[in-house]
């Protein structure tokens, strides 16, 4: 997006002007003063994505030329004058920072960015109608928005609670029974002792806020939020002529067939929110690769955070969406990702999203329904929740996107993982069945220790925010459970990557041939090509504790490049040597000595006259 709050300058319009007109780019001539269309444009931009307005461009037959304006001070006053007036444009969105006089030869170029508006903002619109004065941007430009895109923006400008709206005509039995006599099942065997079990019928749908009595009025009803979750069929489209739930299973391998599973408004069974939760979501977590069971209710029992995610993706999609939109709720179920779409843009800025800790339903009262069933989160951590099972898995990120044209919401998790297929298939066959249930510390640590054939703690602590006692701590318990190999003591201890998946390190030099398996140490004899003679060469000439000065002396080497690169990178990373001073490597004060391993190499290096 260009939306900037700094000046922008010649170079940012050079770049405009050869990428030309898009949907967050308009160019326009502004030669005999404020075109018209600026202020549809910067309706559409600001009820869209934002973007970048550039008055003093023609654009002909595709080519974008620089016409300057021949008064751009003048046009800018214009411009601020009818900005600031509320008869022209129903809410003032720019800074002075968001304007920018260019200067070109010939004249300047007025360049005003239009930051997004707010969901308290939506919809900008012009002469004092938003019915007929509201526009969006898509491809093909600026475009009146419809009534029902007018109205979509406007339930959501409001703090009203969209789901607490009482719904004349309609009472008690427009309700499902099966479905309220579910939900008290489930609630109570969640929370037996809760009050609101011990209320009679009425009154507990009271407390759930899907019955309200409005103070000013004094009329009582049914709200949209009781509907919503234990409605009948006919009552729901009679309310929400549009109203449409839709979970779809695609994992054929014939493009031909649509899905293989569909669970959609058929009047084989009441789709109201509560049964379509409880539909999908078994199906959703239906064959994960990770440990999962449920009760004899279907309350979850040893949830993985895999199964947290998918069910907070399910309840977002239900409790956030806009319901009375004429788009529907549809979740999908493919082979390489989850994907669920809501009517409603977000509440929260994206990046908020991600952080967390801020929570702004559409329908508190349903989110309050599910969280009384254990389901949901209110603190606005729900989707930190997602993106951490995500990352314990090592799969891509989630990602979140907004159709603004559509005032839509669409949450992607992939199942595609971020490390490589042939790292993947070792670790699963070295860990079996427990690598689904591994943590994310635990899969870095041992990615780690495959990429390099060894892992210390000092390695991972640039990489993890866990404090070093955690970490070695995990590294402790991998090793217990015979997936890494511990090596060495204190500060110097290092886990090594099993040897069987590996093939062992080679030293030999014109004198010595020498293989050493980095699983355990064990030194043989065999011939096997010359490989890391240097290392050899250093073993031969270390006595005692050296200084990396005396060491690169004794082997007569002149370029310390070429030394620790070649000698003694390979012969820390084998564990044949190691650091007198190891928690501080670029000491002045370091020096290197053998190890055990390096001493029993050095005892059994067999010579070219034994082969």
């Amino acid at each position: 997006m260009m939306q900037t709050s700094s000046p922008m300058n010649l170079d940012t319009l050079l770049a405009l002007l050869q990428l030309g007109e898009d949907q967050e780019v308009e160019f326009k001539l502004a030669a005999g003063g404020l075109p018209k269309s600026l202020w549809e444009s910067l309706s559409a931009m600001a009820n869209s994505e934002g973007g970048c307005i550039v008055l003093g461009v023609a654009e002909r037959k595709g080519v974008c030329t620089l016409e300057p304006l021949r008064d751009a001070n003048a046009l800018r006053k214009a411009f601020w004058d009818l900005h600031n007036n509320p008869q022209k444009l129903s809410t003032p969105l720019c800074r002075d920072s968001d304007l920018s006089l260019i200067a070109v030869e010939g004249g300047d170029i007025l360049l005003i960015q239009v930051p997004r508006a707010t969901r308290q903002q939506r919809p900008v619109y012009l002469n004092g109608n938003p019915l007929t004065g509201s526009y969006k941007r898509n491809h093909e430009g600026d475009y009146r928005c419809s009534e029902a895109e007018v109205r979509q923006m406007l339930r959501d400008a409001s703090d009203d609670a969209q789901d607490y709206q009482l719904l004349p005509g309609f009472d008690r039995r427009d309700l499902n029974d099966t479905t309220l006599a579910a939900f008290r099942n489930r609630f109570s065997a969640r929370d037996p002792d809760h009050p609101f079990l011990a209320q009679d019928e009425q009154t507990f749908l009271e407390s759930l806020g899907a019955w309200r009595r409005d103070r000013q009025s004094g009329q009582a009803g049914l709200t949209l939020a009781g509907l919503l979750m234990f409605g009948k069929e006919r009552s729901l489209l009679e309310a929400l002529p549009h109203f449409q739930l839709d979970y779809q299973e695609q994992l054929a391998d014939d493009p031909n067939v649509r899905w293989t599973y569909r669970l959609t408004l058929d009047g084989k069974w009441a789709p109201n929110l509560f049964n379509f939760y409880y539909g999908v979501f078994p199906r959703l977590s239906k064959e994960l690769d990770v440990p999962f069971k449920t009760d004899r209710l279907g309350t979850r029992q040893g949830e993985t955070h895999v199964h947290e995610a998918l069910r907070e993706a399910l309840i977002n999609s239900l409790v956030h969406a806009d319901h009375q939109s004429s788009r529907p709720i549809t979740v999908i179920r493919r082979r390489d990702s989850f994907i669920f779409s809501n009517p409603g843009l977000l509440r929260v800025p994206r990046d908020q999203l991600y952080q967390g800790g801020v929570s702004d339903p559409r329908n508190p009262n349903l989110l309050k329904m599910f969280q009384l069933l254990g389901l949901g989160e209110r603190a606005g951590s729900g989707f930190q929740r997602i993106v951490r099972a995500w990352r314990e898995q090592n799969w891509l990120v989630p990602l979140v996107s907004e159709q603004v044209a559509l005032e839509m919401t669409d949450i992607n998790l992939p199942l595609a993982s971020m490390i490589p297929q042939d790292v993947e298939r070792e670790l699963r066959a070295l860990v079996g069945d427990a690598y689904p249930a591994l943590d994310e510390l635990s899969r870095t640590i041992l990615i780690m220790a495959h990429s390099f054939g060894e892992v210390r703690n000092l390695d991972l602590q640039p990489q993890r925010a866990e404090h070093p006692r955690e970490i070695g701590e995990h590294l402790s318990q991998l090793a217990s459970a015979g997936w890494l190999i511990k090596q060495g003591h204190g500060k110097g201890m290092r886990y090594l990557w099993p040897g069987q998946h590996g093939p062992d390190l080679l030293v030999a030099n014109d004198d010595i041939f020498l293989t050493v398996s980095p699983a355990t140490g064990e030194v043989t004899g065999e011939v096997t090509g010359e490989v890391a003679g240097e290392v050899a060469r250093l073993l031969g000439v270390l006595q005692g504790e050296m200084k990396r000065t005396d060491l690169q002396q004794a082997l007569g080497l002149k370029h310390e490049e070429h030394f620790r690169d070649a000698y003694l990178k390979p012969a820390l990373k084998s564990g044949l040597i190691e650091m007198t001073i190891a928690d501080k490597p670029r000491s002045r004060l370091q020096k290197y000595r053998l190890t055990e391993r390096g001493r029993a190499a050095l005892r059994n290096m067999p010579r070219k006259s034994e082969q």
